[in-house]
């Protein structure tokens, strides 16, 4: 199964795929997503949104997953970061995929063990989980940990929406 980590940002929107059969992971591929920021903001959106929808194009993802929008100091930067991931949460379901959502905080209990899992750390934990991966950039490195986190909850959904089905 192809996942598609989304890691939305205005500025930069992080991405990365990985392949997730059984317990095992592959990172297949991570990048991100830039909007020039002397364009309008819808006409950001729209390159976040075109360069998503590329990205499925080229590597044909099965499910996608989004972290969730923290809330800000600056009200009006949680604003253009909540209208970012609305451009990248549009995209993947344009792209015909399921979308599931994460906070940054089961994110990081995901893969570290613990919420309040620095940066570094999570980076860390996504070069061990992911042999092979080549991400240098915070954003990519996020995404792939956000697809990471889904690989693992699926998993789980499954085994217990299977469990259920098994009861008479």
């Amino acid at each position: 199964m192809k996942l598609l980590g989304l890691d939305p940002g205005l500025r930069t929107t992080g991405w990365g795929v990985i392949d997730a059969t059984d317990n095992r992971l592959r990172w297949v591929a991570d990048g991100i997503v830039c909007s020039d920021d002397t364009l309008s903001l819808a006409e950001r959106l729209a390159q976040l949104h075109r360069g998503i929808l590329a990205v499925i194009a080229l590597h044909s993802p099965d499910e996608a997953a989004v972290e969730e929008t923290f809330v800000n100091q600056n009200p009006l930067s949680t604003l253009k970061l909540g209208q970012a991931r609305g451009a990248v949460l549009l995209a993947a379901s344009l792209g015909g995929l399921a979308v599931a959502e994460y906070a940054p905080r089961l994110v990081k209990q995901a893969l570290v063990g613990t919420g309040r899992a620095a940066k570094e750390q999570v980076a860390m934990m996504v070069r061990h989980l992911l042999p092979g991966c080549r991400s240098t950039l915070a954003d990519s490195t996020d995404a792939l940990a956000v697809a990471i986190c889904h690989a693992h909850h699926r998993s789980t959904a499954r085994r217990i929406q299977a469990a259920l089905e098994s009861v008479p």
